[in-house]
């Protein structure tokens, strides 16, 4: 007589873990994607941005949970296939989910303010679905999986991390390949096709016959102990459930952390939060796979769990010990500071520097948390060996474990991302986060032994030897003794710093942004649309930079308000330091006059969500590769603009690309352009080319405004005016909303050194 079939589990093991791999990849795929759809609801900024990543873990939290209380219900076999179901559901939602979240949903929710809880509620609302479903399928895959109770630490922490090394696959893909070649929604669809392969793969993979094994019966242990640990004290769930929550809070407030220090340290592009992502899930994948191929070896699992968090925060402190501290002729810290230094940085898609690079996007972050993100994946299966003590139990188990896990992620969220990084900055932070682990330590010298006392003397040396905000930042921008400026919240890092005498350079988030004192490209962009149109009274301008295009554009005497939109709240405060402090006339006077309100505020959210037309609506020029920069760049964005305008309005954006071209000349049916089509100036009604009437306002009070040197220069760009003729690069494809061409350029989508 034939041998039954073996499980699917123990016959095709490779199958199984290709399926969560699948899983994964899509999984962050969608998280990077849906980040920055729901982000257009409700701006970019601090609150939204903090609620939509609370709104996408409390969902995967609530599905693990409901997915460990139903999973210890079914068998193996009818656990695989509510698997399989669970995936083609997360794809089918995920093919329509641009459909669902732009086209439907965004018309609609664009009004609502921000922060607002009716925002919060509406993001956690469209997550729910699909990320509670995402939630539930490592319950029900760990249910199917794990066939005896000594082996379930081994098979958990293997299933864990492949789904980490395919979350990290996908969080690399969606920047760097899927969104460059496909768009937003060309990358949801290949998404949705690999949760499609996972489950139509399960669905088959259960049609093998099924043994029920013995060791399905349960297995009379202490709540906590392994089997083979019988003598060894035992503790209760409760209290794993506390410490892995814990952990969760720990550990996504120090992704929050290492993001911001590598969003200043690669000078904010769109890859820093993909690339944050794939090295850190790699990390965690990496220490699941050790731990999962060791776990039998961890014979006091709380002892090894909690030298495992001490050794987090000591490993994620270090490194930024010997960054800031080290001398600044160390060749590693002297190659750092001299990129810091740089104005742009390495700009992707214009030079292909595969060592610039690697050393960015792979040294970089690696060095400062791939170990201390390894022992966070280690951790995970350590805690499956202390907990499961019977299989049919084992499902329950993980999905509680994962869901305090995850609200201890969305209180990191919260906590670090709507108060600590303003209150605190990033180096106060760090600081608390170390502190934090002395928990850890006390708990481990109380349960554990003495040697715990070691850890707690080192996390409190680091709490000691970290730096502060002045320090770490002047490191980060390459600066040494010059004289500088810096503040920060959890919008950003800004930074001016004297260079060559009287000239100060700002930076947001380590990227140069513009100069002081006033004049230049950014004067012409604010003040030739002021000159064109006949009498702006009502003015808006998006960005606010070091207040140069703003102060232009307020040049002349019949404008009664101007309203400047900054999503970077540091850099008022910033500004107003810099004018008392030093002999800026321009800049006071800006600040000073009463016809000027600073709002911080996502720009375009707040054109979009405010019933108020404008005589002049002005976009400060934006590097087109910065991070978030194809929202401003947009054809739906400029559209929009032209609906925000009066009878007889204007718009004036930089053109650094034939997209931003393409997408202004088809938002707007009349279009002038200067220096070859690098500024536009556009109306929804012909606009008259007049130079005599544009020399005649430009004399008199307006010139005496902008100094005889600004002056002039804008006489000359008016000089060059003439209507927009570059039809060619009318016909190039434009930065759309779900495809922004522009904002990732890169190697990937159109080869080394293309623009």
């Amino acid at each position: 007589m034939p041998a039954p079939d073996p499980t699917p589990a123990d016959r095709r093991p490779t199958l199984v873990a290709a399926l969560f791999v699948l899983s994964g990849a899509a999984a962050l795929v969608y998280q990077v994607a849906w980040q920055r759809i729901l982000a257009l609801h409700s701006g970019v900024g601090l609150y939204s941005v903090a609620t939509i990543v609370a709104a996408f873990m409390a969902g995967l939290g609530l599905g693990s949970h409901l997915g460990g209380v139903w999973c210890a219900r079914v068998d193996r076999r009818a656990a695989l296939r509510i698997f399989a179901a669970l995936e083609l559901a997360i794809g089918i939602f995920g093919a329509s989910s641009t459909a669902i979240y732009y086209d439907w949903l965004y018309p609609r929710a664009v009004g609502i303010p921000s922060p607002s809880l009716a925002g919060a509620l509406l993001h956690l609302c469209a997550l729910l679905p699909p990320t509670a479903a995402m939630g539930m399928s490592l319950p029900f895959l760990v249910r199917a999986c794990v066939v005896r109770v000594e082996s379930a630490g081994r098979t958990i922490g293997l299933l864990y991390s492949v789904n980490l090394f395919g979350a990290a696959a996908g969080a690399l893909a969606a920047p760097w390949l899927l969104i460059p070649r496909l768009g937003l929604r060309g990358a949801v669809v290949a998404a949705a096709l690999a949760n499609a392969a996972a489950g139509l793969g399960a669905f088959a993979l259960a049609r093998g016959r099924l043994d029920r094994s013995p060791v399905e019966t349960a297995v009379a242990l202490p709540d906590g102990a392994a089997p083979d640990d019988r003598g060894a004290p035992s503790q209760p769930f409760s209290m794993w459930l506390f410490l892995y929550a814990l952990s969760g809070f720990v550990a996504l407030s120090l992704e929050i952390v290492w993001f911001r220090l590598m969003d200043v340290a690669v000078k904010s592009t769109a890859f820093t939060f993909g690339t944050v992502l794939a090295v850190y899930l790699a990390g965690n994948g990496i220490g699941s796979l050790v731990g999962a191929l060791g776990v039998r070896r961890f014979a006091r699992p709380l002892r090894a769990f909690l030298w495992c968090q001490c050794s987090i925060l000591v490993l994620a402190g270090l490194p930024v010990v010997l960054v800031t501290d080290s001398p600044a002729e160390t060749p590693v810290i002297r190659g750092l500071m001299a990129y810091w230094a740089q104005y742009d940085g390495f700009l992707l898609g214009r030079v292909f520097d595969l060592g610039a690079l690697s050393r960015l996007y792979v040294v970089l972050p690696s060095a400062l948390f791939l170990l201390p993100t390894a022992l966070m994946g280690l951790s995970f299966p350590i805690l499956q060996r202390a907990v499961h003590d019977d299989v049919r139990t084992s499902g329950r188990k993980v999905g509680a474990l994962q869901a305090a896990n995850i609200l201890g992620c969305v209180a990191g969220s919260l906590v670090v991302g709507l108060g600590s990084l303003s209150a605190l900055g990033t180096a106060g932070t760090l600081r608390a986060l170390v502190g934090l682990g002395l928990v850890f330590a006390v708990l481990g010298a109380r349960t554990e032994g003495r040697r715990f006392g070691i850890a707690a003397a080192a996390l409190l040396g680091l709490v000691w030897l970290l730096p502060d905000q002045d320090r770490l930042w002047r490191r980060l921008h390459g600066l040494g003794s010059e004289e500088a400026l810096l503040d920060e919240d959890a919008t950003s890092v800004v930074a001016v710093a004297r260079e060559d005498g009287a000239r100060f350079r700002l930076s947001i988030n380590g990227k140069g942004n513009s100069w002081l004192p006033f004049g230049g490209v950014h004067t012409v962009l604010g003040a030739l649309p002021a000159l064109i149109h006949p009498g702006p009274r009502d003015v808006a301008v998006i960005g606010l930079g070091s207040g140069d295009t703003a102060w232009a554009a307020a040049c002349r005497s019949e404008t009664e308000s101007l309203t400047v939109f900054e999503i970077s709240s540091p850099q008022p405060r910033v500004l107003a330091r810099l004018a008392r402090e030093e002999p800026l006339p321009d800049l006071r006077h800006f600040l000073a006059d009463p016809r000027v309100r600073v709002v911080v505020a996502d720009g375009r959210h707040a054109l979009e969500s405010e019933a108020r037309r404008y005589d002049l609506i002005e976009v400060d020029a934006l590097r087109p590769q910065s991070a978030g920069s194809g929202n401003l760049y947009s054809l739906e964005f400029f559209s929009a603009c032209a609906r925000r305008l009066k009878p007889g309005g204007v718009m004036c954006t930089w053109s650094p690309t034939p997209r931003v071209y393409s997408a202004f000349r088809r938002a707007f049916p009349h279009v002038l352009e200067a220096d070859a089509g690098e500024v536009l100036v556009g109306s929804v009604t012909p606009v008259e080319v007049d130079r005599l009437a544009w020399r005649a306002r430009l004399d008199g009070a307006v010139r005496t405004y902008l100094g005889s040197q600004n002056a002039a220069e804008v006489e000359a760009r008016l000089e060059r005016i003439r209507p927009a003729f570059h039809e060619g690069r009318a016909r190039v494809e434009p930065n759309r909303d779900l495809w922004p061409r522009d904002e990732f350029v890169s190697p990937a989508a159109d080869g080394p050194g293309s623009r």
